[in-house]
């Protein structure tokens, strides 16, 4: 199974090698400022179209890569900063709604306890 997704104007793609079982809603500083859906993925199995269409944003102990759209601003997918980890998210936002929709939300808090509210 494949999943495609991109941004607002189409100026990042992706495609995903995978099934939509689960999405995570975390609600901390970052993510809920985005309103993003994580859909974790090992990096082997997702594929851009656009390559150095994206600008990276780092925060705290710069772990992690937000990658957002040049054009647009839309926050496409997160990397880690550090090589080695089999682990990068795509926002699921990115993908049409009607894929989305038959994806279970996990709640997660990653404002203060690390833990699955649902």
């Amino acid at each position: 199974m494949s999943l495609e997704g991109s941004c607002h104007c189409g100026a990042v793609k992706f495609e995903v090698d995978g099934a939509l079982a689960e999405v995570t809603d975390c609600n901390c500083s970052i993510c809920r400022r985005y309103g993003a859906l994580w859909a974790y993925f090992s990096p082997k199995q997702v594929r851009f179209t656009a390559a150095g269409a994206t600008d990276i944003y780092m925060w705290n102990q710069r772990l992690i890569e937000f990658h957002r759209c040049k054009v647009c601003g839309s926050v496409t997918h997160w990397r880690a900063a550090l090589p080695g980890h089999d682990r990068m998210a795509v926002n699921a936002r990115m993908m049409l709604p009607e894929v989305l929709a038959k994806a279970r939300v996990r709640r997660f808090d990653g404002a203060d306890t690390w833990q699955e509210l649902n």
